[in-house]
């Protein structure tokens, strides 16, 4: 029944590597799990380089998502090797900051469709995040809950948030309750009357910045929630920190949850698994779920992707793939 659920997601954009494809990739990763970091220019030239490589149904398949993600905003890689793992990680600043196996296969991965970045206020600018549950924590509204995850564009706040997002399942939870949630605005839109969305092209709506950045988080100017090509929009969402301003926009914001509700699908992903979200076309979220705090809990890396990597260069010091709160340059 999930096969049939993610078959239907994602549109047919499905990649379920053969052995040989496994098998070079596998070879690929090693060859860059060398244990510099990630951030480093010498690395991800050689990362860069490596990512040609890739079997060309696996390399395809992202640089066609790149061109356009669907009607669901989603690629689904399946099979993916991850070689053998430690165990889960349990504290709220874990991260990956060197290149181990599967951090180094997501940035190669990440790479076909543009340049990996980080952001100086989150997980301490790295480029691979891990997403674990923490003890204490089950309710916090991000990744380190265990709690459903409201729907949300991420970075939503932010005027250089992720174009891409890549989410490369290490473990799922035990009972494999964990469920990824996805939901396009290509599918709602239709769902939608024309005066909540003509509202909702207004700039009538202000985003703060996520729990995950910490306190001090300062709200975004107000902005529009679909901008963009008309028959075509983009979104800019969380419906955690995304309010409206105004009992108009309140209601064009409540018709726009519930048609995104109505189109919504949840993928429980695999060890292996990578889910690739097109971050200006679809939201994401998550089911809750029951951790253990064993070592063996769901661990997700995750990564954000810049398509045109030029557009945020004032806010990145240096040139570098850290992006500030405000434009440094």
């Amino acid at each position: 029944m999930e096969l049939e659920r993610t078959t239907m997601l994602v549109d047919g954009r499905v990649v379920d590597l053969a052995a040989e494809e496994a098998e070079a990739v596998a070879g690929l990763a090693g060859e860059l799990a060398d244990g510099t970091e990630l951030a480093s220019p010498l690395w991800m030239n050689r990362a860069r380089t490596a990512s040609c490589a890739l079997p060309p149904r696996v390399g395809g398949a992202l640089r066609r998502f790149r061109h356009d993600a669907g009607e669901d905003g989603v690629l689904l890689l399946k099979g993916l090797p991850l070689g053998p793992l430690p165990p889960t990680p349990g504290s709220y600043d874990s991260l990956q900051l060197y290149a181990t196996r599967p951090a180094a296969l997501l940035v190669s991965l990440a790479l076909c469709i543009g340049e990996p970045v980080g952001f100086a206020d989150e997980k301490q600018g790295s480029l691979v995040h891990d997403v674990v549950p923490v003890p204490g924590m089950a309710d916090f509204p991000g990744n380190a809950g265990s709690a459903p995850l409201t729907m949300h564009v991420e970075n939503a706040f932010h005027p250089h948030r992720p174009d891409v997002i890549g989410l490369l399942c290490l473990r799922n939870d035990h009972d494999d309750a964990a469920a990824l949630r996805i939901a396009s605005i290509r599918r709602a839109v239709r769902l939608l009357s024309g005066t909540a969305v003509e509202v909702l092209r207004e700039p009538r709506f202000v985003t703060e910045a996520p729990a995950s950045f910490g306190p001090g988080g300062t709200a975004a100017e107000p902005h529009a929630v679909l901008y963009g090509s008309v028959e075509d929009p983009s979104i800019r969402v969380d419906f955690t920190s995304t309010h409206a301003i105004g009992d108009a926009a309140a209601g064009a914001l409540a018709e726009l949850s519930g048609a995104l509700a109505e189109v919504r699908t949840d993928v429980v992903l695999a060890p292996g698994d990578l889910a690739v979200v097109d971050n200006r076309v679809a939201l994401h979220g998550r089911s809750r779920f029951t951790p253990r705090h064993d070592g063996t809990d769901r661990w997700l890396h995750r990564i954000f992707v810049h398509v045109d990597f030029r557009a945020s260069r004032a806010w990145r010091p240096r040139g570098g793939h850290v992006v500030s709160r405000q434009a440094v340059s």
